[in-house]
């Protein structure tokens, strides 16, 4: 098969489909496929003090943590913004975990300047890319498999090896993946978020944030609006007017009656559903307010609770 690449977006260099879109939905419905997810930029985070050290900095717990078991964590600003995604598995003597592409360098800086004299070593690694199957680890290497990895699991691969193993099984591009992700309802950080994002808009608790944890930059936040109040903005997936060619652009205003209430995040053509995305919309909005996004009508359906004052991802 030949590879479309994506030319534009988060997933551009990386493969957009390999020809029938609708056919690779499908056959991650059925459980079947490898998508390219070479993109990401991979992190090795090693030394003896690694999993306190990364507890101490982040929103989730990691003393304790076994090898092979995944997790996710989010680091945030001193006011509880959303700065970096840690999507990792630790080996037993390393901590491995990727990230959105073009955000590992500066997650890595900001690490190194809180290593202070703990024993832990943070590599950005080019040499390792990432991949993506339905369904169970299974066979040899390091594999993911997270409460947020759509049904299935991650392998990090040496980079010279990811085409191999992508091309040995059923390809799939990353428009099939993005679909199935929207549809899941998870959120990818830098992409369905910007830069005023707090975890209680995408769901608190959640996968990436542990409520019952010691004290980490930005949990003061977290727990006061858990706590007393609601976020300013919550999580929806939109079904959108499928008789308009074009998607909206990511970042796009989503409008109600003429005025901004939202920003739509990723967008794509569902090989079932028709064309869907993601939005943060402000929390006042209601549910049946019919929405425009970037020109196109769209319909909200919730995925955090837009009615309760402790803010939990609907199942």
């Amino acid at each position: 098969m030949t590879a479309i690449l994506a030319t534009a977006g988060p997933d551009a260099g990386v493969a957009w489909h390999y020809g029938s879109p609708s056919a690779e939905g499908r056959a991650l419905d059925a459980g079947e496929g490898v998508v390219d997810l070479s993109n990401r930029d991979v992190l090795r985070i090693s030394g003896s003090d690694r999993l306190r050290w990364l507890h101490s900095l982040t929103s989730q717990v990691f003393e304790g943590l076994a090898p092979g078991v995944a997790n996710t964590a989010y680091v945030l600003s001193p006011n509880g913004h959303v700065e970096h995604a840690l999507y990792g598995v630790d080996d037993g003597e390393t901590y491995w975990a990727w990230t959105e592409p073009g955000r590992g360098a500066a997650l890595v800086a900001w690490l190194d300047s809180m290593r202070f004299m703990m024993r832990v070593e943070v590599v950005l690694d080019d040499g390792y890319g990432l991949v993506w199957r339905p369904g169970a680890p299974a066979g040899d290497g390091l594999h993911r498999a997270g409460e947020d990895s759509l049904g299935g699991y991650e392998t990090f691969a040496p980079r010279g090896e990811v085409e191999a193993l992508v091309t040995e099984g059923r390809p799939v591009g990353t428009w099939a993946y993005e679909a199935r992700r929207i549809e899941v309802g998870v959120p990818r950080i830098g992409v369905d978020t910007d830069d005023r994002t707090i975890p209680n808009e995408l769901g608190v608790p959640s996968v990436a944030v542990a409520l019952d944890k010691g004290c980490y930059r930005g949990q003061e936040t977290v727990a006061r609006v858990h706590n007393l109040g609601r976020p300013p903005r919550r999580l929806v997936r939109l079904q959108l007017d499928g008789s308009v060619s074009e998607l909206p652009a990511l970042g796009a205003d989503l409008l109600a009656d003429g005025k901004v209430v939202g920003r739509v995040g990723a967008s794509a053509r569902h090989h079932e559903q028709g064309p869907i995305a993601l939005a943060l919309v402000k929390r006042g909005v209601a549910v049946d307010v019919p929405l425009v996004a970037d020109g196109v009508a769209a319909a909200q359906e919730p995925l955090v609770d837009p009615e309760a004052g402790v803010h939990f991802r609907l199942s």
